[in-house]
């Protein structure tokens, strides 16, 4: 899997150890992923990434942050590259440590935020 992270030496404290994901690109057995977790961490961010995807006219496969895909003309790329840098490495840090309750390293099993994630269809195409 390739990533896009924000290093430990820019952010140590974070809940598992390892640094904070902003993105990544998967191959699986019979489709491709790209994760992005801005749209799995915020409902607006998600309901504003759907609607332009929608917009683009494409197929929209997706799980909780995960936008599943066979070939790269199925992604429209300016939405993924505008979402990607929708938010600054600043944005990502409040937003997980308000998610982690301030002090990433000091949460219990079973506390990370739920919000807007048990809403989403896993499959959704343009409307």
């Amino acid at each position: 899997m390739i990533g896009y992270a924000i290093p430990l030496e820019r952010f140590p404290n974070t809940y598992n150890g390892q640094p904070l994901g902003i993105a990544a690109l998967a191959s699986q057995k019979n489709y491709m992923a790209v994760y992005i977790m801005n749209v799995y961490a915020d409902k607006r961010t998600l309901d504003l990434f759907v609607k332009e995807w929608r917009a683009s006219g494409k197929w929209l496969d997706m799980g909780k942050s995960c936008v599943r895909f066979r070939r790269l003309e199925d992604l429209p790329l300016e939405v993924i590259g505008k979402e990607i840098a929708r938010n600054s490495v600043e944005d990502v840090i409040a937003a997980h440590e308000m998610s982690h309750g301030g002090e990433a390293g000091n949460q219990s099993e079973g506390s990370i935020a739920k919000d807007g994630l048990d809403w989403i269809s896993s499959r959704s195409g343009p409307r």
